[in-house]
């Protein structure tokens, strides 16, 4: 395990050596955890991410999924949550690592969604997820027009309890709703159903 204050050290020593997860902290220096969040995306697509910060505001958390953190969580919190949230990220890897399933290509609206090479591609665009992204999609494709709750969104894709509380799933359907929909504000496919969770209809 390494640490380090500097965002620009960390971002060498990922050049240098492979890790198992990264815990970043929004509040480093040189450059804002944001800022090495987005860099290691444009390596590694698929190395797990979780952003620590001291910041509670709705648009923190949403841009710190954005530039491509799996998780955060914010300051402060309990240990034992953290020792969490690390374990499920890591028993996640044999799903990093495109373990055998019985499709490589899902549909999303009106895009091919390629889970091999985590690319998604329709009309003129061309897209990168993550693979956390990819799983939620995944699982959402499989279970098409069934409501499923953050609850259970939580322990297929994330591995945490049901009653672990969190913004992650909300946020993430921000995020999919920005790639896969032609008005995000008003979906048509990745649909709130007030009350019981979302629902993917194709």
């Amino acid at each position: 395990m390494h640490q380090t204050p500097s965002g620009k050290e960390a971002l060498a020593w990922l050049a240098r050596q492979q890790f198992d997860l990264i815990i970043l902290d929004l509040m480093i220096e040189e450059m804002d955890g944001f800022e090495v969040a987005r860099l290691v995306r444009q390596q590694d697509q698929k190395l797990p991410i979780l952003m620590l910060t001291a910041r509670s505001t709705e648009q923190d958390r949403v841009q710190g999924l954005e530039v491509g953190a799996d998780d955060y969580m914010v300051k402060p919190f309990h240990l034992k949550e953290l020792l969490l949230r690390v374990q499920r990220m890591l028993q996640r890897a044999d799903w990093y690592e495109g373990k055998a399933r019985p499709s490589r290509e899902i549909r999303v609206a009106d895009y091919t969604v390629n889970l091999e090479t985590l690319t998604a591609a329709g009309g003129q665009r061309e897209f990168q997820l993550t693979a956390l992204e990819a799983k939620l999609l995944e699982l959402f494709v499989s279970e098409s027009n069934r409501v499923l709750s953050r609850s259970e969104l939580l322990e297929k894709v994330w591995g945490y309890r049901s009653d672990l509380e969190t913004r992650t799933v909300d946020n993430f359907i921000v995020r999919l709703r920005r790639y896969f929909e032609e008005e995000p504000e008003q979906p048509k496919h990745f649909v709130s159903v007030r009350g019981r969770g979302y629902m993917y209809v194709p």
